[in-house]
Order: C-alpha cells, then sequence, then structure tokens
C-alpha cells in the first residue's frame, strides 16, 4: 500500500505565506513589531479595545489631543479599513498606525482601525462580516462609558474609507448598509470612501496588462484572488467582481455617497474607473478622483508626502458635504 504523500506548498507569497496541499497554512515572523497600545503625542491619542471577543480581534481607535474650540465643533468618526489582498495587514503595521495618525490629525476625526480575519484561513466574506461586526460595535458604544473616546464625539458621522482590499469591504459595507437596510437599524454611514480598491474579473483591463507597478503585478493580484475567494469560485464572484455576472443588481440598491480614489499607474485603476462609470450610469451618488503617475498604496506608504496632504484635503471636503 502506498504511503500518503507529504504536503507539498500550492501558493507561496513569496515565503511569507505559503499554502498547502492538505490545506494548513504556514505564516512568517513578518508581522511588523506592535507599538504601545496607549501612546500619547503631540497630535493624537490611541488605544486598543477587543470588539469581536469570539475571534480576538480587536480595533485602534484615535482622537485627536484637545485644542481650543470656541465653536464647541464634535469629531466625525472615520473607519478606516486596511489592505493587504485580505491575507496580510492588521492595525499595529507602522506604516498604516501612521497612516490612522494622519487622518486623525489632519481631518480632526477619531479613527477607529478595526482588524479582520484574513485569507486563506478565513476566506471571503469573512472580512467583510468582521468589518460588518467592527461598524456595529462602534455604533452601539461598545468601548463603554470610556470618557476619553465619547466626549465631544458624533458617532453619527460616521464614514467608512477602505485602501486596497479594504476599499473592497467598503464598497459591500455600503450595499449591506444602505438606506432601508433591515440588518441594522443602528448603522448611519454618511459616507464610504475607496483608495485603490481591490477589485477583480475574469476579462482583463488594458490598465492590468501593462505597464506593471514597482511592487505589484498581475501574478500577485491574482494569487490574492486564489487564496482569498472561496474554494473553486473565480474573479468574477460578486466579492471580487461588482459587476460580474452573478452580482446583485446594484440599481435597486440605495446607497450612500461614494468616493474613489485611484492611482493614474496603477494595474487596478479601469476597473476602478468601470466600477465609478457603472455607478453614476444608475444615478448614484459617486465621485471619481485620479492621481496621475501614482501607484498602487500611494497613500498608505507615504503619509507625510504633499499628494497626500491633497487627498486628506478632499477628504475634509467630501466629509463637509456628507455631513448633514
Amino acid at each position: 500500500m502506498a504511503s500518503p504523500s507529504k504536503p507539498h506548498v500550492v501558493e507561496d507569497c513569496d515565503g511569507f505565506l505559503q499554502l498547502y496541499s492538505d490545506g494548513t497554512v504556514s505564516r512568517s515572523d513578518m508581522q511588523f513589531q506592535d507599538i504601545t497600545p496607549t501612546q500619547q503625542d503631540h497630535l493624537v491619542t490611541f488605544k486598543d479595545y477587543l470588539f469581536l471577543e469570539k475571534f480576538n480581534l480587536h480595533i485602534r481607535l484615535y482622537k485627536p489631543t484637545p485644542i481650543s474650540n470656541s465653536n464647541n465643533k464634535t469629531l466625525p468618526v472615520i473607519m478606516f479599513l486596511h489592505g493587504g489582498g485580505f491575507c496580510f495587514g492588521s492595525r499595529t503595521w507602522p506604516h498604516l498606525h501612521t497612516c490612522c495618525m494622519r487622518l486623525a490629525s489632519g481631518l480632526r476625526a477619531v479613527v477607529a482601525a478595526p482588524d479582520y480575519r484574513l485569507a486563506p484561513e478565513h476566506r471571503l466574506p469573512t472580512a467583510v462580516d468582521d468589518a460588518a461586526e467592527a461598524v456595529k460595535w462602534l455604533q452601539r458604544r461598545g468601548f463603554g462609558g470610556d470618557a476619553w473616546l465619547s466626549e465631544g464625539v458624533d458617532f453619527d458621522r460616521l464614514f467608512v474609507v477602505g485602501d486596497s482590499s479594504g476599499g473592497n469591504i467598503a464598497h459591500h459595507l455600503a450595499v449591506r448598509f444602505g438606506h432601508g437596510s433591515e440588518e441594522v437599524d443602528l448603522v448611519r454611514v454618511r459616507g464610504y470612501v475607496l483608495l485603490s480598491p481591490f477589485f477583480g474579473g475574469v476579462a482583463r483591463t488594458r490598465s492590468e496588462e501593462g505597464p506593471l507597478e514597482k511592487t505589484l503585478s498581475l501574478e500577485i493580484l491574482d494569487r490574492l484572488w486564489r487564496l482569498s475567494l472561496p474554494i473553486g469560485e473565480t474573479r468574477d464572484h460578486p466579492l471580487a467582481n461588482p459587476f460580474g455576472p452573478e452580482s446583485p443588481n446594484l440599481g435597486h440598491v440605495k446607497l450612500d455617497p461614494i468616493l474613489v480614489i485611484i492611482g493614474g499607474n496603477e494595474l487596478l485603476k479601469d476597473r476602478a474607473a468601470d466600477y465609478a462609470t457603472k455607478l453614476k450610469e444608475l444615478g448614484k451618488n459617486i465621485e471619481y478622483v485620479e492621481f496621475e503617475g501614482r501607484e498602487h498604496g500611494f497613500f498608505t506608504h507615504d503619509s507625510d508626502s504633499e499628494v497626500v496632504e491633497e487627498v486628506v484635503q478632499i477628504l475634509k471636503r467630501f466629509m463637509l458635504e456628507n455631513s448633514n
């Protein structure tokens, strides 16, 4: 009788993540060193909370330090959903932490950055479900009576901002939490921002065919979809392709305002542009902004650059327009 074959690697993300033939997963110690959970700098204070005990999921909340405010204006809330192709990422990663600090200080807003379970151990729609739980936790004040967070904050002015795969999640939350949603009466999101949203499809777009980006290739994109989609599904699955053959008809969905921001040199540019065009044709309130010459991750990887300051000003305007 032949002995069973030893499990072998079927997907390899540059050694950081390996999926074996028996379904097991190996992750390297690539996690960046965490930052002290409660820390104060000159502009922002942040704390960690447990928001989904069942899965030990935490959320990091950032709040601008008090400044003189003669108008006694309350702070809006931003839910920031990190990227990483659904397979990587954490609120503790330094560049994501710095990005959230930048948003909190630049927009004078509370920023909530939740973790979500990652693929391939937890394939889609797990990430969307976890993000929905984070929104509901925030809306029902799951942090309890912590005066540090609740004082001077308007939880009815909530905006969801997602980067890359987080932008994909933001889209699905917009559909799930649309006006008239019967799922959660408490959720009231004023708008959604999709930064370089990670959408897919079987048919290639012109921008996907090149030229390649410095750190992102079509091979990497395809691998991330194979690792994150339900087993056996293609890139036309509704969780990847909002306008795929089996995707819901969004014409009947009442969506809150959406802002799409993309880099002009991104492989994903055409998918983002097509998404915005089709929603516009359906009569949805959507805005599309393209930054010439920028590649994927330009917002989160260089939070002090001039272009990021320009993005912050666009976000500020979008929030003001949709706060009433």
